[in-house]
């Protein structure tokens, strides 16, 4: 039975209030999104046939600003999804500090099996269904789960043909040509190194060596182990849809990103001396120093829980961690990183870029990364300082200070009318 991600994300809330002390008055907006927006998609396939797909957005909360939050096209999306996603990120937003309420949106549908140009036409309608709620003063979309900056570049056109001119600032992820910002594409993958090092800072531990399993090779996990492998991290295994390549002398990191660069869509056919492989259960279970979740949620669950041998799980995708699984990690003394902080490099980098867009400015690189740092690092050591003075998970300490933000945002604001 799957695990419903919207009540994993209700019960997280729960426990966070109550340890902050609310009553349910306080918080119960928050149990609710502001707004769902289901739509039905029409489309033309390439064989002249007509094809509807169902699509979703869903704003959360707006009570600290505009709504952000990504659009994902996969077989799995469905409502509770999309609503726990978009819950996830308003406390993502609130725990990094950046006035943005959480969005998020999704299209039931499997991209390998669409054309480029069905997959073009189905955003474009997307898009267009979804006009009402969106905008850079109001939601503001950005690429997730097999959504990328192209996909952006077609959103934020359609948009700004219904307006009658340019508006960049309605979605961020896009390329550099129509207004993306420089080092967006690798904001969340540099996140999660910076949480990861931080993390080894704190524990008075050495990275060079330290053994890594990433579950995920898209941009989050491939970048991820990119950087990290640079820092001297050892990459012993990594997997996607098409299984994992295990190493225990460490993986080559490059040269299993320019195979797919080369045009390959996963690593199945990917072998080199000293690879083993491994399935993505098993890359779960490997006993590692550090396992970095980066595909989809509950791949941690009730089911595998017990298997689970990492000392340490930072996790970059959304709600990879049941909330059952999460507790008796817990119980068993395993830290977890949670993914509102883990994965917040990409929503902070789209908050750069959406404010030079609706400033007409432009930043270069090195100040986009050195700000990220400055706001991971900020909000780690908040999320740190909190576990430690209240005896209680990086998670829960994360929600508290997430929580707290929003709630008191909603108490200054009042109820209307």
């Amino acid at each position: 039975m799957k695990n419903n991600p919207y009540e994993s994300m209700l019960q997280q809330l729960d426990r966070a209030a109550q340890l902050l002390g609310y009553t349910e008055d306080d918080y119960i907006a928050l149990k609710y999104p502001e707004r769902e927006l289901v739509v039905s998609i029409p489309i033309e396939m390439d064989d002249g046939k007509v094809k509807v797909f169902t699509g979703y957005r869903v704003q959360h909360s707006s009570s600290r600003g505009p709504c952000k939050g990504g659009v994902r096209f996969h077989p799995s999306v469905d409502l509770d999804e999309v609503k726990a996603l978009s819950a996830w990120m308003t406390w993502k937003c609130s725990l990094v500090n950046i006035p943005y309420g959480g969005a998020k949106g999704g299209i039931c549908c499997d991209p390998t099996k669409l054309s480029k140009n069905e997959i073009r036409r189905l955003t474009r309608r997307f898009t267009a269904m979804i006009l009402p709620l969106i905008g850079p003063e109001k939601d503001i979309p950005a690429p997730d789960v097999n959504t990328n900056p192209e996909v952006m570049g077609w959103m934020m056109d359609t948009y700004s043909m219904f307006k009658g001119y340019a508006v960049p600032g309605v979605v961020t992820g896009k390329p550099l040509e129509v207004g993306g910002a420089l080092g967006r594409n690798e904001a969340t993958g540099r996140g999660v190194e910076l949480v990861v090092k931080r993390l080894v800072k704190k524990l008075g531990k050495s990275l060079n060596g330290m053994t890594v399993a990433v579950q995920g090779f898209g941009n989050v996990g491939s970048i991820s182990a990119r950087l990290l492998s640079a820092e001297g991290a050892k990459i012993v295994a990594i997997s996607d849809v098409s299984g994992g390549k295990y190493n225990a002398d460490g993986l080559d990191i490059n040269d299993m990103i320019k195979y797919i660069s080369e045009g390959q869509s996963n690593l199945k056919g990917y072998n080199k001396s000293g690879i083993k492989e491994i399935k993505n259960e098993e890359l779960l279970e490997l006993d590692v120093d550090i396992l970095i979740p980066a595909a989809l949620e509950n791949q941690i669950n009730e089911e595998n829980v017990n298997r689970i041998k990492a000392k340490y799980i930072v996790e970059a995708a959304n709600g990879p961690v049941s909330y059952e699984a999460d507790k008796i990690l817990e119980e068993k003394g395993i830290i977890i990183i949670p993914d509102i902080l883990t994965n917040s490099g990409g929503v902070i980098v789209s908050y750069f870029e959406w404010v030079q867009n609706i400033q007409f400015l432009l930043w270069d690189e090195e100040h986009t990364n050195k700000m990220l740092e400055r706001i991971i690092v900020r909000s780690f050591d908040e999320v740190w300082s909190k576990s430690q003075e209240k005896g209680i998970s990086p998670r829960m300490a994360a929600y508290m200070i997430a929580v707290a933000r929003v709630v008191e945002a909603k108490r200054i604001r009042g109820i209307f009318p």
